[in-house]
């Protein structure tokens, strides 16, 4: 435990950004999951629905440094490829 009261400002800091990032990371999965649930549901159109938001919340934890650039880029890229497919 830290004793310098800046120390323990910082480790305030530290608790709260890192509750922050883990909600943001969570919601970020939870959009993608229920994108690929409704795909495999066959819901086509509803998945639609969800792109934009989910682009919307990778592209914030990318900004945020959460996750990297090129990671945001192939969960995006892996969106838009399976909202493309219909199943058969």
């Amino acid at each position: 435990m830290p004793i310098i009261k800046a120390a323990k400002k910082h480790l305030r800091q530290t608790i709260v950004r890192k509750e922050r990032n883990l909600e943001r990371k969570k919601t970020m999965r939870v959009m993608i999951k229920s994108i690929k649930d409704l795909m495999k549901k066959g819901e086509k159109e509803e998945a639609q629905k969800l792109i934009p938001i989910t682009t919307k919340a990778i592209d914030k934890a990318a900004k945020r440094g959460i996750i990297k650039k090129n990671n945001a880029s192939r969960k995006k890229s892996f969106i838009a490829r399976i909202t493309q497919k219909v199943k058969k």
